[in-house]
């Protein structure tokens, strides 16, 4: 069944771009179902124990996981939604082109391809370490607090009073730069696949502040 007025809006850009800000900010607008590929991805290794255990070797050293592998878990989430008439906004998926080979034409049968928008927020690689290596997540919900003068010697989270955590690995410098050559040699070639069939691209200056960004996002789509 498809849902009633749908709406997919997918954010890509690289690591610290802001997409999972941004996609909390949209769902809350229009009240969309944000799904993150890195929590999908996290509780499908998390849950499987040790046999996914190259998954997780993979996973956190920064690399990207099997195409394959995570086109299926996707499939998954993405019928079930679907069937409970769900719009989403869906951040840093597809990330190779297999993957957006299996999702999109699935996404343009259930939304249909007028209800997808997509958009690129833009962020140099220098900004993005440095994002990265400062950014902190609450260890209860995961959400991640963005990195400020202001927010530089939180402890707790504000929302839920949990301890504010790094990502252990996955936010390294030395992992960062590994995760932006993934992201520019098996992502970026993405956007050519989906400009192929048929969406519209709109690209967004992430360097600028959190309203700003929004501003522009709400702008193109």
């Amino acid at each position: 069944m498809k849902p009633s007025n749908p709406k997919i809006i997918f954010l890509f850009g690289p690591p610290g771009a802001g997409k999972g800000t941004q996609a909390e900010l949209l769902a809350d607008r229009f009240n969309l179902h944000y799904l993150e590929s890195s929590k999908v991805i996290e509780l499908n290794i998390t849950q499987a124990g040790n046999s996914l255990a190259n998954e997780k070797k993979l996973w956190t050293k920064g690399i990207l996981n099997t195409p394959e592998v995570v086109a299926v878990w996707f499939q998954r989430k993405i019928k079930e939604l679907a069937a409970e008439n769900k719009s989403l906004v869906m951040t840093g998926f597809a990330r190779t082109v297999y993957e957006a080979e299996k999702i999109i034409p699935l996404l343009k049968e259930l939304y249909g391809i007028k209800n997808i928008k997509v958009v690129l927020i833009a962020l140099s690689a220098q900004e993005s370490i440095f994002r990265n290596s400062h950014r902190r997540i609450c260890e209860l919900m995961r959400h991640p607090i963005l990195y400020s003068k202001e927010t530089a010697s939180l402890k707790y989270c504000l929302l839920d009073g949990s301890k504010l955590i790094k990502r252990k690995g996955l936010d390294d410098p030395k992992t960062i730069k590994v995760r932006l050559k993934e992201y520019e040699k098996r992502t970026l070639p993405v956007i050519q696949y989906l400009k192929k069939e048929g969406l519209k691209i709109k690209k967004v200056n992430g360097e600028q502040s959190v309203a700003e960004v929004l501003n522009d996002i709400l702008r193109v789509i």
